[in-house]
């Protein structure tokens, strides 16, 4: 499979490190940090247009802010678009979940909400794991787009947990941004869901 990471952070090193099977390429606003990126991955710094073209799969690692500039103007029709993307904070009025706004900012692209429930440092383990199972990753979009997820989710140790359309995306984007806040405020936010 063709991936291309879109951003050069956390999330993108991570997961990238995990998808090294496939064919990876990195895009970033920074080209020193994308090349260092490309370096560690064995993977190739492609412009975000040309990564956009080629790819199966984009893994959307990049801040919430730059999204209205990026999507637009590249072609992402058929193209899974994995959104891993967190807004705690955000002023954006309530009802107007990311997810869909990515839709709506790359039409045609199958945006699957993925990935985001975990800090980073889970995606670094080998294999993600809780108290010694696989990790769950929900998966909210088309069902062909979701497969697609699935396949890297599991690539990267964890369980797929397909959980509906992408209609369902603010579900997880709420309980992403109200974990967050537990756990800033010093809670641990896995104790409310262990039986």
């Amino acid at each position: 499979m063709r991936i291309a990471l879109f951003g050069t952070g956390g999330m993108a090193a991570a997961l990238g490190s995990r998808w090294r099977q496939h064919r990876l390429t990195v895009s970033g606003r920074d080209p020193e940090r994308a090349a260092k990126l490309a370096g560690e991955l064995g993977a190739e710094v492609q412009p975000w247009a040309a990564a956009a073209r080629e790819a199966d799969a984009v893994l959307l690692a990049v801040p919430v802010s730059a999204l209205e500039e990026l999507l637009p103007p590249l072609e992402l029709t058929g193209t899974v678009l994995l959104d891993c993307t967190n807004t705690p904070g955000d002023p954006e009025p309530p009802g107007t979940p990311v997810a869909t706004r990515i839709a709506e900012l790359a039409p045609g692209a199958s945006v699957v909400k993925a990935f985001n429930l975990a800090k980073v440092d889970v995606w670094r383990r080998t294999p993600p794991t809780f108290e010694g199972r696989p990790l769950g990753v929900p998966l909210c979009g088309a069902p062909a787009a979701v497969e697609v997820a699935a396949e890297l989710v599991r690539d990267v140790g964890a369980t797929p947990l397909p959980a509906g359309g992408l209609d369902r995306a603010p579900l997880l984007e709420a309980t992403a941004a109200f974990a967050i806040g537990l756990w800033l405020r010093g809670a641990d936010a896995r104790t409310m869901l262990m039986s």
